[in-house]
């Protein structure tokens, strides 16, 4: 049975947080991430303060996280998110970063609403990040932002997924994950499109990033599991997703539903749930101190 890849994701997590979370307590929590076993983390983003003021001090996080962890502990996979060139530069000159994540959207309106980029603009991004972590010695990732829709009566398919998919493969790009950023998609879409494409562009790690309601996790990370999926991006406890959602419910898949779901699947999950009791009291604690929102029952 193929191994399970999780990705943590407290950056997205705290990222739309009103108040901003002191440095010192989102090293803590990283450090508890670390020190419970899990080795993926979508942990910072290198973009303007103007516009994530959250992310403003992700050189010091990560300096200071590394500082603070234990000797002989190994440091995980770290995924900085960039937004251009100037994020780029930020990303490559902070140590411990070791993946650079990148949003490309394949819907016009949000790429423009996001980076204020043409399709050409973005394309031209992807293929620099492309050489310049290749050059560094860096991993990449690229997420297809809209991958499952869009809610903007934008030309939508899996065509268009599956062309976009054949460009990153092209230009060498081995890990992509498939973003449902508004968290529209229905189980049977998610089944459907991570079929159509998983075989098209094998030598790609191809992972899921959901936006969903509580009610619908669970259903789209099995419906993903089933069509052949083993890469999974989650955030304990579901806080974050995107502010264009326009449903206060729709947030990260939380990452405890994952466990729960993979191990409903037969497969073994890489975190104990057992281990989580720790960092969900953190997280609990993050939301209701910095968003003012209460902690989900």
């Amino acid at each position: 049975m193929d191994p399970i890849t999780l990705i943590e994701c407290p950056r997205d997590a705290w990222q739309g947080l009103p108040e901003f979370i002191p440095t010192e307590t989102k090293v803590a929590y990283l450090k508890e991430l670390i020190l419970t076993g899990f080795q993926h983390i979508d942990a910072v983003s290198f973009v303007s303060p103007k516009h994530v003021q959250q992310m403003a001090d992700s050189e010091q996080v990560i300096s200071q996280l590394l500082a603070s962890l234990p000797p002989n502990t190994v440091p995980p996979e770290i995924i900085g998110i960039v937004v251009n060139e100037k994020g780029l530069r930020r990303a490559l000159a902070t140590p411990g970063v070791t993946t650079i994540g990148y949003p490309y959207s394949i819907s016009a309106y949000f790429r423009r609403a996001n980076a204020n980029m043409t399709r050409s603009e973005s394309r031209s991004l992807v293929e620099l990040l492309q050489r310049e972590t290749k050059a560094a010695n860096k991993n990449l990732v690229i997420y297809i932002s809209m991958a499952f829709g869009n809610p903007y009566d934008e030309p939508w398919g899996p065509e268009i997924v599956q062309d976009t998919l054949d460009w990153l493969k092209d230009i060498r790009v081995n890990t992509v994950t498939l973003a449902d950023t508004v968290g529209t998609a229905s189980p049977d879409l998610v089944r459907e499109l991570f079929s159509q494409v998983k075989d098209h562009v094998a030598g790609i790690e191809l992972g899921v990033h959901f936006h969903s309601r509580p009610d619908h996790a669970e259903e789209k990370i099995l419906a993903a599991y089933h069509a052949g999926c083993r890469r999974f991006d989650s955030a304990l406890t579901g806080l974050g997703g995107c502010p264009f959602a326009g449903d206060a419910l729709v947030g990260n898949i939380p990452t405890e539903s994952v466990l729960f779901a993979l191990a409903k699947a037969g497969a073994t999950p890489p975190i104990d749930p057992a281990s989580l009791t720790r960092l969900l009291q953190l997280s609990n604690q993050i939301r209701t101190t910095y968003s003012h929102e209460p902690p989900p029952n």
